[in-house]
């Protein structure tokens, strides 16, 4: 590698011009170098050991972006905030104004072998694990069709359908939003996402950010044949600290009617794509509306499975909210056939009842799920609230180990092999 002067880094930036703020990186990121508010996503440079660990799984490739600057004159995390675009290049002779010399590549910094807490412990970091390559016999995605981020380059898509699919309540309010393409190309496959663009303006009187969202029906359609696809939408009121807020975009999604005209960009995400070998299994783990891609592809098995075009491997779901009337879609999941689909529910907040997650299912269903580890052609996927991903591999793991198996090595092959994938929000 070639040296620079020490007063010199290679700063990494993430372009917010076509960022979608799908979480992808910051859920990556081993050392806590990326951050949110509500606008752009950044990169603390004192924090971040250029790992590259983010790299791959953006599926728009706003996160590999770089600028040469003095160490001193990092570009803080409030300028970035403030970001409508990348700064440009620095040239020599601004280099040279702030008293270094002029640089073509970055300071090495070495990415350390293994991240120790105080005690000298290793830290269990869950992107050891998350597979940032697709399984091998997935479809081939299109990306990047429509956008990602100017309303001049999205599409117009039409509402076809918008349903409540949660109980009444105060503040679990989701809908099932179904979009028509129309005459537009645009390919989808499960576990692929698109964009939203909000009309109006922000605070600032900025154009809204797009908002992402996972498409909750297969290939070729919510109605089968048909250019059209479904997002699973929850409305928010209130923030984390509880206190009343209106998400933009979520509540622009829910209010919409029939015949309403959406700015949609995409499609986006190149790695959290079903199998499609037969015999191949999926366990598929999430909360709320992390349903969405779980619900992409049991229907789609379903599909290939009454058309008799496909030999039935193992679907194995874990689905978590606090209530059973916040869990979207609840009633059409009874429905299916019980030697199709292995449905495990857990409720945090079900008065006089213990608080379950799906971590504690999957411990309960150890003996079920460590072959599944072990399996080749077994395929994880978790979706849902930022957090939820480290109980869910750690429970592999603790599933692994009890099993007798080499949770180093296997969780090694998981994420090698393209078989555990994690897209949370």
């Amino acid at each position: 590698m070639e040296h620079v002067d020490a007063s010199v880094i290679r700063q990494h930036l993430i372009d917010p011009e076509i960022c979608i703020r799908c979480n992808t990186c910051e859920a990556t990121c081993p050392v806590g170098a990326i951050t949110h508010d509500a606008r752009n996503y950044v990169v603390d440079a004192a924090k971040c050991d250029l790992c590259m660990a983010c790299i791959p799984p953006c599926p728009t490739g706003s996160i590999d972006n770089w600028r040469v600057v003095p160490r001193a004159g990092a570009y803080g995390l409030e300028a970035q905030f403030g970001w409508d675009a990348l700064p440009p290049e620095l040239s020599p002779e601004a280099l040279a104004a702030a008293g270094v010399s002029p640089v073509v590549a970055a300071a090495d910094a070495a990415r350390p072998a293994a991240r120790d807490d105080e005690a000298g412990e290793s830290l269990f970091t869950v992107a050891d694990y998350a597979a940032v390559i697709p399984p091998w016999s997935a479809a081939h995605p299109y990306v990047n069709l429509y956008g990602p981020r100017a309303a001049e380059k999205s599409i117009a898509a039409t509402v076809a359908g918008n349903v409540r699919v949660t109980e009444v309540g105060r503040d679990y309010d989701t809908h099932h939003i179904v979009l028509d393409f129309g005459a537009m190309p645009f390919p989808l496959l499960e576990g692929q996402s698109i964009g939203i663009l909000p009309p109006g303006l922000d605070a600032d009187g900025r154009p809204h950010h797009p908002r992402q969202y996972s498409i909750a029906s297969p290939r070729n359609g919510e109605r089968p044949g048909y250019n059209n696809a479904s997002l699973t939408v929850k409305r928010v009121l209130e923030d984390h600290e509880g206190r009343p807020v209106r998400g933009v975009a979520s509540n622009y999604l829910c209010d919409l009617e029939v015949g309403d005209a959406v700015r949609v960009t995409g499609p986006f995400g190149a790695s959290f794509l079903m199998p499609n070998h037969p015999k191949s299994a999926i366990v598929m783990i999430c909360t709320g509306t992390g349903s969405a891609p779980m619900r992409a592809m049991t229907e789609w098995r379903r599909r290939l499975r009454k058309s008799g075009r496909f030999e039935g491997g193992k679907l194995m779901l874990f689905f978590g909210a606090r209530t059973k009337e916040e869990l979207p879609y609840f009633g059409p999941l009874g429905n299916l056939p019980k030697d199709f689909i292995d449905i495990n529910f857990a409720f945090s907040r079900t008065p006089g009842s213990p608080k379950r997650y799906v971590q504690d299912l999957m411990r309960e269903r150890a003996a079920d799920l460590a072959p599944l580890i072990a399996d080749a052609n077994a395929f994880f996927y978790v979706c849902g609230l930022k957090a939820m991903e480290e109980g869910v591999v750690l429970a592999l793991r603790d599933v692994a180990r009890q099993a007798g198996l080499d949770w180093e090595a296997v969780g090694a092959l998981l994420k090698r092999d393209g078989r555990l994938h994690i897209e949370t929000y």
